[in-house]
């Protein structure tokens, strides 16, 4: 059989409220068009430009070469190896995985080893988070406690067995804000965390605990929003809570296994690493109970190699998943192919207008992501659906805390 060759690749994004999705598009010469879903909005600006940069040597391979394009692609970056330059290697190389998969008319997971379940257990993830951070998006928009009781019960009573949120400070019960620090909202560098933080932490908490009843699994974030002494101090604070467990970002694995090894939760962590290399000193230091990783950033097949070697640690993975449906779905595969899977988060409240972005939307039953034998990842973006939604100039995590909000 002749080489299927790479004759095009571009990228593509278009408006996703707050933020914009951002999809690769690779064109073969026998008419296969293979997809992927990068994000530029989450602390990568230029992503598209690198991609593009990278374009001109990808295109005339063999389309089913992923494994030597990503190879030779980071021989030319080494230098400067890591950050966007990775997240644009990444995003090529599952585009190349979607091409190779559909040309072979089978699905994703049959390239990465074969499925070893049908179904994937998901969390509902920035649970009140979405509703309260962006309400012009995601509604019912949350104003008070009752509001996050009352999505509790929704959790429950949609059959989710676990959700996941943030912290928040409110004033008095109602008009709750975001408190993200560690992304420079509020812009206090010094990431401490102080008696009112753990109040209000606690009190949401507790809140959401009393919507979803005691049979599901509440999981917290607290990203990179403190120190070693205010995530001790968190862990201290909430000991005594049934938590699935407690994500702590962190690029010190000696000072995440400190952590680790006081808290009365289990943690997970580095969602923002990048590749083998990043990972291991973690799984050394034995620095945390769940690995998360960021399967659109490093690759899907990249991701499979950390995920064996999380494996050979006694780690169990879960990815990182809070982008657009197409990403949901490079998870999925990717979910469905690791025995060490811990969970998947998913985010349940999406955009009024995503249906229209994709040509298949996941299907989610008893709480479990139903995964499709479609060819491929089992969707692609309509590229109508797109032009009928221009990206924005002003979106994503660059603005928040300034005058230009998105939206």
């Amino acid at each position: 059989m002749a080489p299927t060759k790479v004759a095009n690749l571009e990228t593509l994004s278009c408006d996703a409220g707050w933020r914009n999705y951002h999809f690769v598009k690779i064109t073969t010469d026998t008419g296969i068009v293979g997809w992927s879903e990068f994000d530029e909005g989450f602390g990568a600006p230029g992503l598209s430009a690198a991609i593009q940069r990278l374009a001109p040597r990808v295109i005339g391979q063999n389309a089913h070469d992923h494994e030597r394009i990503y190879n030779e692609l980071y021989a030319i970056t080494r230098p400067a190896a890591g950050g966007v330059v990775a997240l644009a290697l990444g995003a090529i190389e599952n585009a190349l995985l979607d091409a190779k998969a559909k040309s072979l008319g089978v699905p994703c997971y049959e390239l990465l080893g074969g499925k070893i379940r049908d179904r994937i257990r998901v969390y509902w993830s920035h649970c009140a988070t979405w509703r309260i951070n962006h309400p012009s998006y995601y509604k019912p928009a949350i104003t008070d406690l009752d509001g996050v009781k009352s999505l509790g019960r929704e959790v429950r009573e949609k059959g989710f067995t676990a959700c996941k949120t943030n912290i928040f400070i409110y004033e008095g019960q109602k008009n709750p804000k975001g408190y993200r620090p560690g992304f420079g909202s509020p812009n206090q560098p010094d990431l401490n965390i102080e008696r009112n933080t753990l109040r209000n932490l606690r009190m949401h908490l507790e809140a959401l605990r009393d919507g979803v009843g005691p049979d599901v699994d509440i999981l917290l974030d607290l990203n990179f929003n403190a120190k070693t002494e205010g995530y001790l101090k968190i862990l201290r604070e909430i000991a005594d809570l049934d938590m699935f467990w407690i994500e702590i970002d962190s690029y010190n694995p000696e000072a995440l296994g400190y952590i680790r090894r006081q808290s009365p939760h289990p943690i997970s962590s580095c969602e923002t690493l990048l590749g083998i290399r990043e990972f291991l000193p973690y799984f050394r230091e034995q620095a945390m109970d769940v690995a998360i990783i960021d399967t659109p950033w490093n690759g899907v097949w990249q991701s499979m190699k950390i995920a064996n070697l999380a494996e050979a640690y006694e780690v169990n993975v879960a990815p990182h998943n809070f982008y657009g449906h197409l990403c949901t779905m490079m998870n999925a595969h990717f979910s469905a192919c690791v025995p060490n899977l811990r969970i998947m988060e998913t985010d349940i409240d999406r955009l009024a207008w995503d249906h229209e972005l994709f040509t298949h939307v996941p299907e989610y039953k008893d709480g479990h992501l139903v995964l499709p034998d479609r060819p491929g990842w089992g969707t692609e973006p309509h590229e109508e659906g797109l032009a009928a939604h221009p990206p924005k100039n002003n979106s994503g995590l660059l603005n928040y805390g300034t005058n230009k909000r998105p939206g």
